[in-house]
């Protein structure tokens, strides 16, 4: 006779043996419970020149202090390891600065990730691909994402300012109220969208800064100087069979007027003496003593031979900047002859009237723009060429977070301003306007085929050097991408305004003569060439951590896996519009708050759940990229809909957290981000929505069908 409490047991077992091969067959079942998550962040990180070294800050996010005792801090490296203390707490809302230096370093490429004791367990993370001109951290803390901040703030709240630039710029110039120009919209490269590597692979390592063309009597003459910010080196480029290369006299070392130090070398500008007159370097600070900020410009007699040059004059600017951390002092330089400052009416603010060149003895016959890389403001100063005196004449604002290097086109009279993957690398062009301050009139995408890297130097040829109406220009990458630091193209002479050979963006207006229709299909130049990569944060080392988001899904491809229209809206039958790999990654630098907000989604999800993300109505027909961040997962290529919305299917393996989704257009501009959270099990495994019901109905009928089995087999038993 079966006891009572036996018949469950028995009438469970049979349904159990059922269920779990169906489970192996990939049928749904009940996710995990996860367990608790730590109120533990990682709130800033300082990989570069921090006091005493590198360091990374946690947060206790929680309302109770929190034990972190045994607690495990790594860099991109699992054989780096640093163990927090036993008896190690945080307060409730407290910060603890935790030096890692007494066990290793931060690279300028690297990840900051926190492990629980047990030391596989990820709590947080984060990667960064280039040295903060400050450090990183979230904004706001321990919430939000990770921005670089105003300056560094150990073991204390973050400094993240009253705003946070945009990427952006907008024309604007503190010198004077009402600048004349007019909003300005980013169009495409007013040049070729080819791009080619110009240096013999790895031959200059990293750290290749500043660049300034200077045109010898013939083209076969001409010469680009070059600086690299570490070591202090200082170049001379000639053309040779790959393109471009140090000439005879090699690097040439640089040092303080006194024959030490290291000076921090970011940016180059010639006078209208040519090198004759001296080669002038801008600098953020002594290499040698990189904890203290030294913004100086430095003038060497190149005419030397030597093979190491002292500076024949510095000019220390600290006392009239800003202050700003060491790191993120002087990045540019440009001179621009007095004669064409007077011609374009410009205005000086110490006097409030027209610029006068005479009020300024021995400075010469020009002015020096320097650009500061904390803010991306421009100061003209008049530097006296005896005595090392100087008088800041003017302050003008680029409109963007940090100035990479300065070109002046005397044809055109324009003052170039150039950004790195920051701002997707973008150019804006200053002019002097109708109340004498320059302001930002002109505001182009990259080229076409070129990789959002990090460009530090940025300078053309005069339109003397025009051919079929363009002339050479040329960018240097601070991080050496794919073993190469410098690029050239071609840009539109003077005189000759060409239509973009590629539209990166779909917000470019395009010129008059070319279709706006919207569903126009980009042109197939539009598609990088096979040899130009990716920045390389696109995809982190499976080192860094753990967890499956280091490594895009394999489902997650360039080809979207949601195809149609959504129901009852106008508009293509297919989304898809672009060849795999077409779409240039987005810098997560570009993710700012200002962005924030101009899409939306569901604020959460599942695993392979299809989402309706809304990006407007003035976008609808237009081909957009999405991704899934923070590890960049390309979603797909899709057409707006009618009604301003995209149909997006997320990853099936997707890690629970929060995530951001990203809409960009193929050339990797940020139009809008917005956060979501991706929770519970995969969109049809035990998760939401009407999916779900027809396999959690056939288990019902298992466990119940087992059951009836059962009791069948136990009345026959008893009979």
């Amino acid at each position: 006779m079966l006891t009572p409490t036996r018949r469950p047991l028995r009438r469970l077992a049979v349904p159990a043996i059922i269920i779990l091969p169906l489970l192996a067959a990939g049928l749904p079942a009940l996710a995990a419970q996860a367990a608790p998550e730590s109120p533990v962040r990682i709130n800033e990180v300082e990989s570069d020149g921090g006091v005493p070294g590198d360091w990374i800050e946690l947060m206790n996010t929680g309302t109770e202090a929190a034990d972190v005792s045994g607690m495990i801090l790594r860099d991109n490296d699992d054989t780096h390891t640093l163990v927090l203390p036993a008896g190690t707490s945080i307060a409730a809302g407290g910060f603890l600065a935790v030096d890692t230096e007494v066990e290793y370093g931060l690279g300028k490429a690297d990840s900051a990730r926190l492990f629980a004791a047990d030391g596989s367990t990820l709590i947080d993370s984060y990667t960064w691909t280039a040295h903060a001109r400050t450090t990183y951290g979230r904004c706001p803390d321990g919430v939000g994402e990770f921005l670089t901040t105003v300056a560094p703030t150990k073991g204390a709240a973050n400094d993240c300012g009253t705003t946070t630039p945009s990427a952006t710029p907008t024309p604007s110039n503190t010198a004077s109220p009402g600048p004349t120009a007019v909003p300005v919209t980013a169009r495409a490269w007013p040049g070729g969208s080819e791009v080619s590597t110009l240096d013999v692979a790895n031959s200059f390592g990293d750290n290749l800064s500043g660049l300034d063309y200077e045109a010898g009597a013939t083209a076969a003459q001409d010469a680009i100087w070059a600086v690299r910010n570490g070591p202090s080196t200082l170049y001379r480029l000639v053309p040779n069979a790959q393109g471009w290369g140090p000439d005879s006299s090699g690097a040439i070392a640089l040092r303080y007027a006194d024959g030490t130090g290291d000076p921090d070398a970011e940016g180059v500008t010639l006078t209208d003496a040519g090198a004759a007159g001296g080669v002038f370097v801008s600098t953020e600070r002594n290499n040698s003593a990189s904890k203290i900020s030294r913004p100086s410009v430095l003038r060497f007699d190149v005419s030397s031979p030597a093979a190491t040059l002292n500076a024949s004059m510095e000019w220390n600017l600290v006392s009239d900047l800003p202050a700003v951390a060491p790191n993120s002092g002087l990045e540019a330089i440009e001179w621009i002859p007095d004669a064409a400052l007077v011609a374009a009416g410009f205005r000086d603010e110490r006097s409030g009237a027209a610029y006068d060149p005479a009020l300024y003895p021995d400075h010469g016959t020009g002015l020096f723009f320097v650009g500061l890389e904390a803010n991306g403001n421009i100061y003209a100063y008049a530097l006296n060429q005896v005595n090392g005196s100087f008088h800041r004449v003017a302050t003008l604002s680029s409109g963007f977070p940090g100035v990479m290097d300065l070109e002046y086109e005397a044809e055109t009279g324009a003052l170039w301003a150039a950004c790195d993957d920051t701002c997707n690398g973008r150019t804006a062009l200053l002019r002097v306007g109708d109340n004498g301050a320059f302001a930002v009139t002109e505001l182009n995408e990259r080229p076409g085929n070129m990789p959002n890297v990090n460009n530090e130097g940025f300078t053309f040829a005069p339109d003397t050097r025009c051919e079929n109406g363009v002339k050479p220009v040329f960018w240097s990458d601070d991080n050496q991408t794919d073993g190469h630091a410098l690029r050239g193209g071609t840009l539109a002479c003077a005189a000759v305004t060409p239509e973009p050979s590629v539209s990166p963006s779909p917000t470019v207006s395009p010129e008059p003569s070319v279709s706006p229709s919207p569903t126009v299909s980009p042109e197939p130049t539009v598609s990088p060439e096979p040899s130009v990569s990716p920045e390389p944060s696109v995809s982190p080392e499976p080192s860094v951590s753990p967890s499956p988001s280091v490594s895009p899904s394999p489902t997650a491809s360039s080809t979207p896996s949601a195809t149609s229209m959504p129901s009852g809206t106008a508009g293509p039958s297919t989304q898809p519009t672009a060849p795999a790999g077409s779409a240039v990654v987005p810098s997560e630098r570009a993710l700012t708050p200002a962005l924030s907000g101009l899409i939306s989604a569901p604020a959460a999800a599942s695993p392979g759940q299809t989402v309706r993300v809304s990006v407007g109505t003035a976008r609808a027909g237009e081909s957009v990229e999405m991704w899934l961040f923070s590890t960049p997962v390309h979603l797909g290529t899709f057409i707006v809909a009618a009604d301003g919305t995209i149909q997006v299917t997320l990853p099936g393996t997707i890690p629970t957290g929060a995530h951001r989704l990203v809409l960009a257009t193929p050339a990797g501009e940020v139009l809008g981000w917005t956060p979501i959270t991706i929770g519970g099990a995969p969109a049809g495994l035990a998760g939401t929505g009407a999916e779900a019901v027809l396999p959690l109905a056939l288990v019902a009928l298992l466990l119940l069908g087992g059951g009836l089995i059962l009791r069948r087999r136990s009345a026959t038993s008893a009979a």
